[in-house]
């Protein structure tokens, strides 16, 4: 398939980047600082956008057969719209485009899935150090949840450097009130590369964790 992956020098969005060659996909990847991406492959194309600016990505939508967004920042203590924003524009040039499948990682936590990070991070973590940052994940969510596309939100536990297992727990009721349960990051971007060639989850909120 042709992937367009969001957040491709994050670490997760580098675990979609190799994985995906590795199955013989054609990634392109659209990030701030193109050199950052240290690996060359003749099915990955690396090209410079930023999500807040429409017009620097747009043309790269056109033709794809997905999109996959890993993305994140780390302004995490104060007031920001970054992932909001940023998605707000990636559903709108997929429609513009008529890309319609979508899967973007937000995280267990938000929504529906409220509370399933564990009380450490439902008493703690979230209130005090992430409360904007999961704020925006919820506006995230909802824009993706709005919109006409064939859309999967991943909702991963707390995720980690481990490596790729693909043994892991996933639907609707994944997440525990009482214990923090973790993913690594290299078993999400496997998780998500799976659900492209199935129908499961089109238009479904998903947690993953071990």
């Amino acid at each position: 398939m042709k992937l367009l992956v969001i957040g491709g020098t994050g670490k997760t969005g580098h675990e979609l980047i190799k994985q995906g060659l590795a199955q013989g996909h054609v990634i392109t990847a659209v990030v701030r600082k193109p050199k950052k991406i240290k690996y060359s492959n003749p099915n990955l194309y690396v090209e410079k956008g930023d999500v807040l600016v429409p017009k620097s990505f747009e043309r790269l939508v056109k033709g794809q057969d997905a999109v996959l967004s890993a993305l994140g920042h780390k302004q995490f203590i104060i007031r920001t719209t970054i992932l909001s924003r940023g998605t707000k524009n990636i559903v709108s040039a997929m429609s513009r485009n008529q890309v319609k499948r979508f899967i973007c990682i937000t995280s267990l936590g938000i929504n529906d899935s409220k509370f399933k990070l564990g009380l450490y991070y439902t008493l703690f973590t979230i209130p005090f150090i992430l409360y904007f940052y999961f704020l925006d994940k919820s506006k995230q969510e909802k824009i993706i949840m709005d919109s006409a596309l064939e859309w999967t939100i991943v909702r991963p536990g707390q995720l980690t450097n481990g490596k790729k297992r693909t043994i892991y727990k996933h639907g609707s009721n994944v997440g525990h009130y009482i214990l923090t349960k973790m993913i690594s990051r290299a078993d999400v971007a496997h998780f998500m590369l799976y659900i492209l060639n199935t129908n499961s989850y089109l238009k479904s909120t998903v947690g993953i964790t071990n």
